[in-house]
Formats: structure tokens, sequence, C-alpha cells
């Protein structure tokens, strides 16, 4: 399978590049940052490219991983150039926007939102959280196919709404933020 992940030069990007490359598949990384996209091919030893666009042409699954501020802007800039047969993927702490946005925006290919639930220092898969959030039939049956890879990997993996991930994530950060200022505090 080959994989375009775009802002693939980031931690949680070189993650999955890493992950990816893992299980052979073949992986093609995008990127604003020259300098992080150099340091992403001589580390992973994967194809590297600044054009969104052209790196999804010839892939079967798409990973957007990119900060929430430029996920509109990278789901619509791609958006008319995704294939019926293409997965597109977010990997975004929220869920609600960018599966809205992905809508809105991809015009072919399946679309899914994904959480993992966890940072870039992880070594791999193996008791790693990861919610999923699909939002149709279509969706469901892919988050399934998902659920049962990561599984495979030693992963524990959810599925629930984009709305119902976003309240959950809500009262998860906002109790570590009131824990840290009440410590703070004390």
């Amino acid at each position: 399978m080959r994989v375009a992940i775009i802002g693939g030069s980031g931690k949680m990007g070189r993650w999955f590049a890493r992950f990816l490359l893992e299980e052979s598949h073949e992986v093609i990384v995008t990127g604003r940052n020259e300098k992080k996209l150099k340091e992403a091919k001589a580390q992973l030893g994967v194809e590297v490219t600044t054009d969104n666009v052209a790196a999804i042409k010839n892939t079967d699954a798409i990973l957007l991983s990119v900060p929430i501020e430029n996920f509109e802007a990278v789901v619509k800039q791609i958006g008319s150039h995704t294939r019926p047969a293409q997965v597109i993927m977010d990997i975004t702490s929220v869920k609600a926007f960018p599966v809205q946005k992905m809508h809105q925006y991809i015009e072919a290919g399946v679309v899914l939102g994904g959480h993992p639930v966890f940072g870039p220092g992880a070594k791999d898969a193996t008791y790693r959280s990861f919610i999923l959030t699909p939002t149709d039939s279509k969706e469901e049956t892919l988050a399934l196919k998902v659920k049962h890879y990561l599984e495979t990997k030693g992963a524990r993996v959810t599925l629930m709404s984009p709305e119902e991930h976003d309240e959950i994530m809500a009262v998860i950060l906002g109790l570590s933020h009131f824990m840290a200022i009440a410590s703070a505090d004390t």
C-alpha cells in the first residue's frame, strides 16, 4: 500500500511514517519546511515533497497530520484531487471540525476521523489508544477494518461519534488543566 502523509515531517507524521514503513508500506511525506523534509528523508528513507497534490496522486491512502489551524486549507487544496478508492484519514486531536471539513471538501474516497491518544515518543502501537470517529456506514466499515488492524498491533481502539469524542476530550483536557493549576497554586 502507498500512503501519503501530509504534514509527515512533523513529530506525529514521522511516528506514523515509521509505523507504516515497519509494516512494509510505501510512504511519501509532505511538508512546508524544506529542512524538516530533508531530515525526514535522511531519517526514514522516504520520498518527500512540498507538493500535497502531487503526493496524493498515486496513493491508496492519505493521512492528514497537519496543525488544526492549517487543516481546512490543506483539505480544500487536495479535495478535488482525491479518487474513489482512496482512504483519507486525519489524526488531529479534535474531531467534529476536521470531519466536517473533510466531508465538505473531499470529493471522492472514504474519509475517517482518527485520534491517536498518545504522543510521538511512543515506541510502537502496543497498549496505545486510538479513537476512530465514523459518521456513516461506509466510514463504519472502514473504521472496523482499521480497528482490527491496529488491534493486531496491540493497540486499544474505540469508535465513537466526532461530537462524543470532542465532549470527552474537553472534559479530560479541562480536568488535567485544572489539576495543573491546583498543583501550581498549592
